[in-house]
């Protein structure tokens, strides 16, 4: 069955759910319009208003000034494909198979991606009228049937997986080094334009710049219309490449040259909306999908004062740096409340005139009170997850770890640890023998969430081979 005809099936579901009030809800006078910014794998500390010394980011600096920045924001997984799934469907990963105890993240060779009975915060969006676009990294299923064109986007034009895949087998050699050292000729990924493949291997140097215009264009044809713009760098995952404006430009070296690009970029996409008169109609928000990769070393990031990184449990591979931006709507400030991306789709769905689909589990929380009045957030604890398995529970400022922080099937701590987040960002001072009373009740959190799970496919296994 050709992705088209999945797709028409999908609509035609849409339709009847909307007739029986799925996002029933009558148009707001004036729609807000979305943007997510999404970075791969950039730390918490990787900004220079998070306080990184040698990382230059004034664009972002002033979106952090006029914007609210959030200390306490969360991806719910610390690798690629699982935490992008949760930011599109507002549910934990392991609901829609996405996330495994067998296989990390989606790969060339996979058959798997995003169930088609998913609902993305892009159906939900085009439900009250939205236009929607998505550009860059998608890694959600690179086969037709699984791409952003089946999932609510009208368009898409991106690299399908990891920058670092699709790598020339006749190169040999030690896997950091490669990743750190070659040029990007030997990484042999494909850029599509929606379903066609238009080059390849992708010249990554330019990468950054190019989606950057393409969002700049999606912007420029759609302001007349309330729109959702999903743009997902691929950088700075290694291999990191950056234009000749910017390669040597950054104290930092390469990786700082890459994220001082996607500053550029970001300033590029706001200045677009101050242009065209849209920043007063337009939330933005900045993120990352996971932590820092560690094992590069200077050409992974840092996370800050906070322990860990991509893959692991701890804070710094799932505390990420956020931003949300809107002038005369997001109240500026730096926010200390708890938010995640699981509740993109709830707070654009409430600020769209929408609904949250009301027939499976949303692990997400509205946040719009928090946004617009500096409210408290509904959200008041977050679960970790390595792979498939629940690693860590956070209840207010205590959080819990049961499993070892790393790994795709981590196992069991021998005795779990207990950190106060408030007081103890950096996890270093385990509470555990003094509060055996907070570990055994966010253990009953996390069985109790645990029991909420249904068993369902897992994406990440299948192969096309198979």
């Amino acid at each position: 069955m050709t992705s088209s005809l999945l797709y028409g099936f999908k609509r035609i579901a849409l339709g009847l759910a909307l007739a029986l009030g799925f996002c029933a809800q009558p148009l707001a006078k004036e729609q807000l319009n979305f943007v997510v910014i999404f970075t791969d794998d950039q730390g918490y500390g990787d900004m220079s208003c998070n306080g990184h010394p040698t990382i230059h980011t004034p664009h972002l600096d002033r979106m952090a000034h006029e914007g609210q920045k959030w200390t306490q924001f969360y991806s719910s997984a610390p690798v690629c494909t699982p935490s992008r799934a949760a930011l599109m469907t507002g549910r934990l990963p392991v609901r829609s198979g996405m996330a495994s105890s067998k296989r990390v993240v989606l790969f060339p060779d996979s058959a798997g991606g995003l169930p088609q009975s998913e609902i993305t915060v892009a159906e939900v969006l085009k439900g009250v009228g939205y236009n929607t676009a998505m550009v860059g990294k998608w890694h959600m299923g690179h086969l037709p049937r699984h791409l952003p064109t089946t999932q609510g986007f009208d368009s898409y034009y991106g690299i399908p997986y990891s920058n670092d895949m699709d790598r020339d087998p006749s190169v040999k050699g030690n896997w950091v080094t490669i990743g750190k050292t070659s040029p990007w000729s030997i990484y042999k990924v494909p850029l599509l334009q929606n379903e066609k493949e238009i080059e390849r291997p992708v010249n990554q140097n330019t990468i950054t710049r190019r989606y950057t215009q393409q969002a700049v264009k999606f912007i420029n044809e759609n302001k007349e219309k309330p729109f959702f713009l999903y743009l997902a760098h691929s950088m700075p995952h290694i291999p990191l490449y950056a234009s000749k404006k910017f390669e040597g430009k950054s104290l930092n070296g390469i990786y700082g040259d890459v994220i001082e690009e996607i500053d550029w970029s970001v300033g590029e996409v706001l200045n677009t909306l101050r242009k065209q008169k849209l920043d007063k109609k337009t939330i933005v928000l900045f993120t990352s999908d996971n932590g820092p990769w560690e094992v590069f070393k200077t050409h992974g990031g840092s996370a800050g004062l906070l322990r860990g990184a991509k893959g692991g449990t701890r804070e710094g591979g799932m505390r990420e740096p956020a931003i949300f931006w809107g002038p005369g709507n997001v109240k500026s400030g730096v926010v200390q409340e708890l938010g995640s991306t699981l509740d993109v789709l709830p707070t654009f769905a409430s600020l769209a005139g929408a609904k949250s689909p009301d027939d499976r589990a949303i692990d997400g929380y509205d946040l719009s009170d928090v946004l617009l009045n500096h409210g408290k957030s509904p959200r008041k604890g977050m679960f970790y997850f390595g792979g498939a398995q629940l690693s860590a529970v956070r209840s207010g400022n205590y959080k819990a770890q049961f499993r070892e922080e790393n790994g795709i099937n981590p196992k069991p701590l021998a005795k779990p640890e207990l950190y106060h987040l408030g007081e103890d960002p950096s996890e270093k001072y385990d509470l555990a023998a003094e509060h055996p009373e907070i570990v055994e009740r966010l253990a009953k959190l996390g069985e109790e969430l645990k029991a909420t799970v249904k068993p369902v496919p897992d994406q990440l296994v299948p192969r096309i081979a198979d």
